[in-house]
This record gives C-alpha cells, sequence and structure tokens, in this order.
C-alpha cells in the first residue's frame, strides 16, 4: 500500500503512518514466515510460549492479538503440526499447559531469525538510538490508549479506572 492510494493530508497523520508501517511489517512477516508453514499470529503464540511455558489460552490470545476462539484454533493448528504440546497441568486436571516441541524450538529459531531480518530492514536507516526512543514512544503510546480505555458501563455511570 503506498501513501499515494491516500490524499496526502491524510497520509501524513501520525496513525494513518503507524497503521501503513503496522500493515508493512505484517505482509513482510507473513512472506517470510510462509515457507516455515507459519502465520504471524502462530509465530507470536509460538514467540510467547518459548518466553513463559504454560501461559493460559486468554494471555495467548491477548499476546497474539486474537480472540479466544481463534487461539484454541491456532493451538489445535500447532499442536497437529508437532510445534507444540498440550499437558494437563497437574494442580489443575482441566488446565493445559502448552510447551514447544524439539520442532517447535527448531522452526521458532529459523523464524526468529526471518524475523530479526525484516525488523533490521525496517529500522536500518533509523539507526539504534531512534529505534529504541521509537520502541519507548509506541510503547508509551499503547499504554496511553489502554489506560483510557475504559468499559462502556464505567464510562456511563462515571465509574473510574484504576
Amino acid at each position: 500500500m503506498s501513501s499515494a492510494a491516500m490524499p496526502a493530508i491524510v497520509a501524513k497523520r501520525f496513525g494513518y503512518a503507524l497503521k501503513r508501517a503496522q500493515h508493512a511489517l505484517r505482509v513482510s512477516m507473513d512472506d517470510a514466515l510462509r515457507p516455515l508453514a507459519l502465520t504471524t499470529p502462530q509465530y507470536a503464540v509460538l514467540s510467547a510460549i518459548e518466553a513463559e511455558t504454560g501461559m493460559s489460552n486468554a494471555r495467548l490470545a491477548r499476546a497474539a492479538f486474537v480472540t479466544p476462539q481463534t487461539m484454541h484454533g491456532l493451538l489445535t493448528n500447532l499442536e497437529k503440526a508437532a510445534l507444540l504440546a498440550r499437558d494437563a497441568d497437574p494442580a489443575h486436571g482441566r488446565v493445559l499447559r502448552t510447551r514447544l516441541t524439539v520442532r517447535g524450538r527448531k522452526v521458532l529459531a529459523e523464524a526468529h531469525r526471518a524475523v530479526a531480518a525484516i525488523e533490521d530492514r525496517m529500522i536500518a536507516s533509523l539507526g539504534a538510538t531512534a529505534s529504541t526512543r521509537m520502541t519507548a514512544a509506541l510503547t508509551k503510546c499503547a499504554e496511553d490508549l489502554l489506560s483510557s480505555a475504559r468499559p462502556m458501563t464505567e464510562r456511563c455511570s462515571g465509574g473510574t479506572s484504576a
């Protein structure tokens, strides 16, 4: 998607530029992960599990920006591909703890290399300092937006957020 597709006054807006960059990143990641038979959400799930084995499905869904229902399908497909395994939690029999398989770790290592190359290409013109500052700024933007997003019942009743 080129900025020429959007009128200049809109293309110069921060939100539009951010969405355009996110879209370009997603398309690039999808292309790079396709030869590994992974999607970008699957990569996010495997990365989250690598960072914290046994995360709940709800936390995994939030980490991958998908619904809990979609997460169930993602986990089922990743398990069928032998990239992860789910075992009953010894303390809570109905809870399934998710872990990477040996094959999952190998595929994820390849995926990390592919995604790192994309990130390197994306930030090459910025430099390390600007990239670090931009990451912090974008994190702050997200936190500010999410902290001000109160449920409708709170907004209507005048309740305050914690």
